[in-house]
C-alpha cells in the first residue's frame, strides 16, 4: 500500500510549534527549510545555530516528513537523553493525526552501554578464562544491584541501557557489561534472544529514525562495522566535536598488561607453548616501552618496533592455536574461550596497525603513573578523507551546531570534515554531484539573542601574556577583583586544573563570603546543582565545564578564560597534524592550533548567554586575543558582544548586574 504523501514540513513545524506553547523563530523556519532541501537534495549542509534558534525541532520535524529513514546522531549522552526522553516524545504528540508521517524512532549505543545477560546470568572470565561470578568485597552490593535490575528489565522488555540503571561506577558497569571483543554473538549466545542489544538492533530495523551517537556512526560508515541499519540521510548535531570523535574512535591503545592478560587468558585454551610465547612477548614490550621516551615517535626506536613485531607474530600464532569451532555440535560455546581469544585478536589487531608504521598514523608512547601503566597509542593522522571516501560521499549528510564558523566563516570545519570550499554553493550556482565533487551549503541562520546588548566581551589587555608557570599574581589579582564586582555568578574556565585550583584557592581566601566550588570537589551533577542553587557561588574547572554545562539566569553573570586554550605544544596529535599541514604547503599552526582554538573559545563563551534575559560579561586574560595577529580569527568566531579592554567599565558593569540580580 502506497505511503501517504508526506506534508509540508513549515505546515508540521508550525503545528509542533503551536501545540507545544512556543511561536514561530525565524532561524528555527529557515533551518528546517535548508535540512528538508538537504534530505531531499544531493548537497551536503553545514547549518550554524545559535543557542535558543530551536534547533533539535528545526531537524527533527524535516527528518519525520522525510520519506526515508533518517539517522540522527549526537556527540553526547546528554543531548541524546534530552531528544529521546523529551523532545522526540513532545514532537510526535504535537504531530498526532497528520497522515504521512512515520513516527517510529529507536535508539542505538555502543555494546557496552547495555547490560549484557551473559555476563549476568554465566559470570565474569577471570584472568585464566574461566567464568566465575564476581560478586565479593565492596562492591557486591552494588553488582548484585544491577544484576537485580537488569534481569526487571528483561522480563518488562526494558532497554537495559545504563543511563537507566541505579546509580554506580565505572568499574562496577564492567561486571554487567561486556565490549564487542567478549561478546559471543547473537546466534551463539543462549540469551541472544533476551539480548539488549539485539532488541534495540531489531527496534532500529523498523524505526523511520535511529538516534545514535557520533561513535557509533563512524563505526559503521568508516570502519565498516554493520552497526546501523540502512539509510541515506543522517543528521550530526553537535557537528563541532565531530572530527574529535572520529578520530576517538579511530585510536588503538597497548599495553604490556594487555598482552599479558590475553596470554593468561589463553593458557587454558591453547596446548602448545604459544600462549607462553606471548607473554614473553610483553615482557619485551615492557622492556621496550621502559627503554622509550614517552611522547610521539616521528620514528620508532628499533627495540620497540622490533617488540611490536614480535606481539603481533606471537598473537598471530596465538590465534592460531586456538581449537576450532565445532560445526554442527549440539554443545553450547565455551564463552570463556570465546572471549579469551577476542582478547588475543584485539592484541593481534593493534601491533599489526603499530608495526605497520604507517604515514596515515600517529604512534606516540603515554608517560603512565604509580598504578597506570604507559600506553602505546595509535591514531589517524587526519580523517577528513575516510569521512569524504566512506560517509559523505554515499550519504547525505547535514551537520548542525552552535558553533560551526570560525573565524567568520564556514571553510576550517567543511574542510576538517572532507569538504572542499571550492564545492560550496551560492546563490548563483550549485556544482553538481559527481564522483568526486559533492556539493555543500553553508547556512547561519543567527541566533534570538542581541549579544550585543545582553553580553560584555573583556579583553585584559594590561596583564601579561600568560607564561608555561600557571597563573601569575596579576592574573589572580584581575580574578578577584572580577568576582567581587560580580558576588560570585562566575564560571571561570581554565587550561588546567592546576590553575582552576590556584584560582579557587585564592578567591576562597580573599572573598571568604563567597562560596568557591573548583572541579573535582564533588561530581560534576552535584557541584552544578549547588552553582544554581545559589547565585552567590563561583565554580572553576577544565575542559568538561567548557561545553557541558548549561545554566542559564543569574548564576551566570561572568565567564572567566584564563587563556586562549591552544592545544598544549606536546600534544603528539594536535602536533603531527600541524607539522603535516606546514609539510603540505598550509599554515599549520592557523589550520590547527588556532582553528583548535576558536572552536573552543566559542564554546566556552557560549556559556554565557543562554535565553533571551541573560546579562553578563566573557572576560578572556590572555591579552594576544587584542594584541596577536591571529587574535582576529579567533574573535570573529566569537558572538557579536561589544567590546572592551578597561577593567573599570566591566567592574561596573558586573557590579550593577549583581545589585539587579
Amino acid at each position: 500500500m502506497p505511503r501517504t504523501p508526506a506534508p509540508a514540513v513549515r505546515e508540521v513545524l508550525e503545528r509542533a510549534v503551536t501545540a507545544l506553547g512556543g511561536s514561530e523563530r525565524e532561524g528555527q523556519v529557515a533551518m528546517a527549510e535548508a535540512v528538508s532541501a538537504s534530505l531531499s537534495g544531493e548537497a551536503h549542509l553545514l547549518v550554524q545555530a545559535g543557542t535558543g534558534t530551536g534547533k533539535s525541532l528545526a531537524y527533527l520535524v524535516p527528518a519525520l516528513v522525510h520519506d526515508k529513514r533518517v539517522v540522527v546522531a549526537t556527540a553526547t549522552l546528554a543531548l541524546q537523553h534530552q531528544l529521546v526522553e523529551r523532545d522526540l516524545p513532545r514532537l510526535i504528540d504535537a504531530v498526532q493525526g497528520v497522515e504521512g508521517l512515520d513516527t517510529s524512532y529507536a535508539v542505538l549505543k555502543g555494546r557496552s552501554n547495555y547490560a549484557c545477560l551473559h555476563r549476568i546470568r554465566e559470570g565474569v572470565p577471570d584472568d585464566q578464562g574461566v567464568l566465575v561470578d564476581v560478586p565479593q568485597g565492596s562492591m557486591a552490593s552494588k553488582v548484585l544491584e544491577l544484576r537485580s535490575w537488569a534481569e526487571k528489565e528483561a522480563e518488562s522488555r526494558g532497554s537495559g541501557e545504563r543511563d537507566s540503571a541505579p546509580r554506580h561506577t565505572d568499574r562496577e558497569w564492567r561486571q554487567v557489561s561486556v565490549g564487542h571483543r567478549d561478546c559471543l554473538g547473537a546466534s551463539k549466545c543462549p540469551f541472544g534472544q533476551e539480548c539488549f542489544v539485539e532488541v534495540a538492533r531489531e527496534k532500529a530495523h523498523r524505526s523511520h529514525l535511529v538516534i545514535t551517537n557520533h561513535s557509533l556512526l563512524a563505526i559503521d560508515a568508516i570502519e565498516g562495522v554493520p552497526m546501523i541499519p540502512d539509510y541515506d540521510v543522517a543528521v550530526i548535531d553537535e557537528a563541532h566535536e565531530l572530527v574529535a570523535r572520529v578520530t576517538q574512535a579511530a585510536t588503538d591503545e597497548l599495553s604490556a598488561p594487555d598482552v599479558e592478560r590475553a596470554a593468561r587468558r589463553s593458557q587454558r585454551h591453547v596446548e602448545g607453548p604459544e600462549a607462553d610465547d606471548l607473554a614473553d612477548a610483553a615482557d619485551a614490550l615492557r622492556d621496550a616501552m621502559t627503554e622509550a621516551r614517552p611522547g610521539r615517535f616521528e620514528t620508532v626506536p628499533a627495540d620497540l618496533s622490533d617488540a611490536l613485531e614480535l606481539v603481533r607474530d606471537a598473537a598471530r600464532a596465538c590465534l592460531s592455536a586456538y581449537p576450532k569451532a565445532q560445526s554442527g555440535g549440539g554443545d553450547e560455546p565455551d564463552a570463556g574461550m570465546t572471549q579469551a581469544r577476542g582478547t588475543v585478536q584485539e592484541v593481534f589487531a593493534h601491533a599489526e596497525r603499530m608495526a605497520a608504521g604507517s604515514d596515515g598514523d600517529v604512534l606516540w608512547l603515554t608517560e603512565g603513573g604509580e598504578r597506570i601503566p604507559p600506553r602505546l597509542c595509535v591514531a589517524p593522522l587526519q580523517v577528513w578523507g575516510p569521512m569524504r571516501d566512506k560517509l559523505l560521499s554515499d550519504k547525505t549528510v547535514v551537520m548542525t551546531s552552535a558553533t560551526l564558523m570560525l573565524g567568520g566563516d564556514f571553510a576550517s570545519v567543511a574542510t576538517s570534515v572532507g569538504l572542499k570550499p571550492g564545492e560550496r554553493a551560492h546563490d548563483d550556482a550549485t556544482p553538481e554531484r559527481t564522483d568526486t565533487v559533492l556539493p555543500w551549503v553553508g547556512l547561519d541562520v543567527g541566533s534570538p539573542f542581541d549579544y550585543g546588548k545582553q553580553a560584555i566581551l573583556y579583553v585584559a589587555r594590561h596583564l601579561p601574556p600568560p607564561g608555561r608557570d600557571g597563573l601569575v599574581q596579576a592574573q589572580l589579582d584581575e580574578i578577584v577583583e572580577l568576582v567581587d564586582a560580580a558576588e560570585g555568578r562566575t564560571l571561570g574556565l581554565f587550561s588546567s586544573r592546576r590553575a582552576a585550583e590556584t584560582a579557587a584557592e585564592e578567591v576562597r581566601t580573599r572573598l571568604p563570603h563567597l562560596t568557591t566550588l573548583a572541579q573535582g570537589d564533588a561530581q560534576l551533577p552535584e557541584l552544578a546543582a549547588q552553582f544554581v542553587g545559589d547565585p552567590h557561588t563561583c565554580l572553576f574547572g577544565t575542559l568538561s565545564l567548557w561545553q557541558g554545562i548549561d545554566v542559564p539566569g543569574e548564576t551566570c553573570q561572568l565567564v572567566l578564560i584564563d587563556r586562549i586554550p591552544f592545544p598544549r605544544p606536546d600534544d603528539p596529535l594536535m602536533s603531527a597534524r600541524q607539522k603535516a599541514a606546514d609539510r603540505a604547503g598550509g599554515n599549520g599552526f592557523m589550520q590547527v592550533a588556532a582553528t583548535h582554538a576558536a572552536l573552543l573559545l566559542a564554546q566556552g563563551a557560549g556559556r554565557l548567554i543562554r535565553t533571551t534575559t541573560d546579562r553578563g560579561v566573557v572576560a578572556v586574560l590572555d591579552p594576544r586575543l587584542a594584541t596577536a595577529r591571529y587574535g582576529s580569527f579567533l574573535k570573529a568566531s566569537l558572538p557579536p558582544m561589544w567590546t572592551t579592554s578597561d577593567p573599570a567599565v566591566v567592574r561596573k558593569a558586573l557590579a550593577r548586574l549583581a545589585v539587579s540580580g
